[in-house]
């Protein structure tokens, strides 16, 4: 069992930053992979992020260039940087791990097995 807890979210105006932290209960440095995802009101939810063991990346189009995902082993903690926010990133962003050690799917949900409760980020313009 692993046990994510968010963090970093908040208000902030178009083109302004946050950084956003998950802090696993025990080390995640060798599961297949993490990520974040965000859902928004009356929407889907989506990936938005993820990192496999090997530390290559994923991102959605729609953040490419502007978020950065990040892990730190000795932390048990996974970090998604925003820059350049816009009102469209506004969403419950929740942290995910893959219950497994084997390949990263990337934003297949289905891997996923552990989950946060969620952290609220708005962007007004």
């Amino acid at each position: 069992q692993v046990r994510l807890v968010e963090s970093g979210g908040g208000s902030v105006q178009a083109g302004g930053s946050l950084r956003l932290s998950c802090a696993a209960s025990r080390y995640t440095g060798n599961v297949a992979c993490m990520a974040w995802f965000r859902q928004a009101p009356g929407k889907e939810r989506e990936g938005v992020a993820s990192i496999d063991r090997f530390e290559d990346t994923t991102y959605a189009d729609s953040v490419k260039g502007r978020f950065t995902i990040s892990h730190d082993n000795a932390k048990n903690t996974l970090y998604l940087q925003m820059d350049s926010l816009k009102p469209e990133d506004t969403g419950m962003y929740y942290c995910a791990a893959a219950g497994s050690r084997g390949y990263c799917y990337g934003f297949q949900s289905s891997q996923y097995s552990y989950w946060g409760q969620g952290t609220q980020v708005t962007v007004s313009s």
